[in-house]
């Protein structure tokens, strides 16, 4: 029986992953979490994303917020994550429209404002150095899968992502 929110988070998956490749310092795009399981309602989508630690987030924080947005229509979520290019966690993405010093007051980012759209709440959340050196799925720049994955995944995602690159 075909899982309806897993192929629908797949599909949005798909349409986030379009749009991040086009901004061109990003260095890979993995998935991570319980989607790269057999789940059958995982509780959000989680992306780690390689980038310099100069890029503007301002774009890529547009389409995470929307991504976070389609996926929360269905009953789901979606963090994104980001690592450094020595692989290094550091932070996610701000799902702020406005993400500015002082004017969030709730917001639990160490250092709220100094990075526009880099929520860096390092110590509440922490990935291991294990799952950003070999997430379970890269999607980009090439496909590497580092663990077993399920067949929707293989199905609805990189065998998408395969036949748009030819």
């Amino acid at each position: 029986m075909i899982n309806q929110y897993r192929k629908n988070i797949i599909q949005l998956i798909y349409e986030f992953y379009i749009s991040c490749i086009k901004i061109n310092d990003v260095k890979r795009i993995a998935l991570i979490g319980s989607i790269t399981t057999n789940k059958q309602k995982p509780h959000d989508v989680d992306l780690l994303l390689t980038i310099p630690d100069d890029l503007d987030l301002t774009h890529l924080a547009k389409i995470s917020r929307r991504l976070q947005g389609r996926s929360a229509q269905i009953g789901g979520g979606a963090d994104i994550f980001l690592a450094n290019l020595n692989n290094e966690y550091i932070g996610r993405i701000c799902s702020w429209k406005i993400c500015k010093f002082g004017v969030r007051l709730r917001c639990d980012a160490d250092n709220c404002g100094k990075r526009e759209y880099l929520h860096d709440d390092l110590r509440v959340v922490k990935l291991s150095k294990e799952l950003i050196d070999f997430p379970p799925l890269i999607l980009f720049p090439n496909i590497v899968q580092n663990s077993s994955i399920p067949l929707d995944l293989e199905e609805g995602l990189i065998k998408k992502i395969v036949s748009k690159k030819i």
